[in-house]
């Protein structure tokens, strides 16, 4: 009977024990859990905060890279424009080089008719009045004889040709002439030479001289090429003196000093001034401020 008790108590002492030491692990592993998520919690939240500032950085790259490509497109569709713009002007350059040419041409054969010789320059833009057709004696200024004869043929020949080249004066709205928006003649330079003998100051007022003469025999016969006009409402003949300084016979003979005695017609052409280089200039103002503005999101 007390066997049995006693084995009674120490039974209940036993399973009073392992009770104990199976509630003290599972606190232990309870706890363990517990900082394990903790833990876990923390590197979540570290791990969303770091991609939370990736994501900004990427969102902020990417908008500076979306007006990167903004900036680009602009500049190509400014670049484009400026290509067309710089088309249109090479055409209108292109335009005007070939109306001088004709009018040039044109001027040469009708002359040839009258039994004058001239010549067109290699570059497309001068009518050469050879020693055949205007000739001047040595130091002289004052046009004598056939050369007086001849710039009477000139100025005939010029006032029945360049109104049909030239801006439509507002006094003749019907007179033979071109609108305003198309290539005309600005300006005829008619060009004194000297051959390079003689003292050099004299030979500039010679030489201009010698195309003011020429002007005045011109006007006189043919006095409708004062009314001729530009696009700036001028009068296209103007006049200008080179000395010896422009011979197209450098050889310094007498038969050369005789060919470089001579006056030059020069043709200028006009193109609208409105439109072409002012335009393109202004767009690649703005291409510059565009290029420099991506630079500046690039550092």
């Amino acid at each position: 009977m007390t066997y049995h008790e006693t084995t009674n108590e120490l039974g209940s002492e036993g399973s009073a024990d392992t009770h104990g030491e199976g509630e003290n692990y599972f606190i232990s592993m309870t706890d363990m859990m517990v900082g394990m998520l903790f833990i876990f919690i923390i590197m979540l939240m570290s791990f969303a905060l770091l991609f939370r500032q990736q994501t900004d950085v990427q969102v902020a790259k990417t908008k500076v890279q979306s007006k990167k490509i903004e900036v680009a497109e602009s500049v190509g569709r400014e670049l484009d424009q400026t290509e067309l713009r710089i088309r249109k002007r090479l055409d209108e350059i292109r335009e005007a080089s070939e109306l001088r040419l004709r009018l040039l041409t044109e001027v040469r054969d009708q002359l040839s008719r009258e039994g004058l010789t001239v010549e067109i320059s290699p570059s497309g833009d001068v009518l050469r009045l050879t020693e055949a057709a205007v000739q001047f004696p040595v130091n002289n200024f004052a046009l004598l004889g056939d050369a007086k004869k001849n710039v009477g043929k000139i100025a005939r020949v010029l006032a029945r040709v360049l109104p049909g080249y030239s801006i439509c004066p507002r006094s003749r709205p019907k007179s033979p002439c071109r609108s305003s928006d198309q290539a005309s003649v600005e300006t005829v330079f008619i060009e004194g030479h000297t051959d390079e003998t003689g003292n050099d100051d004299q030979n500039w007022s010679l030489s201009a001289q010698r195309a003011a003469s020429t002007y005045r025999e011109l006007t006189t016969i043919a006095p409708e090429l004062r009314r001729i006009i530009n696009r700036r409402d001028e009068e296209i003949l103007s006049i200008s003196g080179y000395s010896s300084t422009r011979p197209i016979d450098p050889s310094g003979t007498a038969a050369a000093w005789g060919k470089n005695r001579r006056i030059d017609l020069r043709f200028v052409m006009d193109t609208d001034p409105s439109s072409g280089l002012e335009e393109v200039r202004a767009l690649l103002q703005k291409m510059r401020a565009a290029i420099q503005e991506l630079k500046g999101r690039s550092e």
